[in-house]
């Protein structure tokens, strides 16, 4: 097998695995694309409504309600660690631009930290608070009022990986709170 081809075959393996390459000098999204994000949300409306005349075992149980998807900058973290790596700071900086815009300035964020399924449930969901807070003492650092910041913990639930131990999972969303 050829140098380039040995090359190509590992790239593609370690694309796989969720390693992701971090020499590119640009962050995952500009100050600009993700205040076009978030500017262009509709608040929501509320949880919509249905009845089921039945059994509880023919209406089904309820399903929790799922967040609004969020929008991931990339703030990944290395395993069972909660400190924001030199490329998660740069995407954050971006975050930071993207929210001292003035059609971003009235708004407030949920910060939302996961992990991968390594470890316990119980330090999963703590790991996962202390990467949230993380961001948001990185954001206040970098002035961002905390009070237009809210963390939360939702340990190794919704993985957005190809398997629940992908290092992708091991990362903070932001979502835009309705009041």
């Amino acid at each position: 097998m050829t140098h380039t081809r040995l090359a190509a075959v590992v790239a593609v393996a370690l694309l796989g695995t969720g390693w992701s390459f971090a020499a590119s000098a640009e962050p995952a999204r500009s100050a600009g694309d993700i205040v076009n994000y978030f500017a262009s949300q509709k608040p929501a409306l509320g949880a919509s409504r249905g009845l089921c005349i039945g059994t509880a075992q023919e209406c089904g149980a309820p399903q929790p309600a799922r967040p609004a998807p969020g929008l991931n900058l990339l703030v990944n973290f290395d395993l069972n660690s909660d400190r924001l790596t030199p490329q998660a700071k740069q995407n954050l900086n971006e975050f930071v631009k993207a929210l001292k815009d003035p059609r971003l300035s009235g708004l407030s964020f949920a910060v939302d930290g996961y992990t991968d399924a390594t470890g316990s449930k119980d330090y999963n969901m703590s790991l996962s608070e202390r990467r949230a807070e993380a961001v948001v003492h990185y954001l206040d650092e970098n002035g961002i009022a905390p009070n237009r910041l809210t963390a939360k913990g939702f340990g190794e639930a919704r993985p957005i990986g190809a398997g629940p131990y992908d290092p992708v999972n091991r990362r903070v969303e932001m979502r835009r709170q309705t009041p």
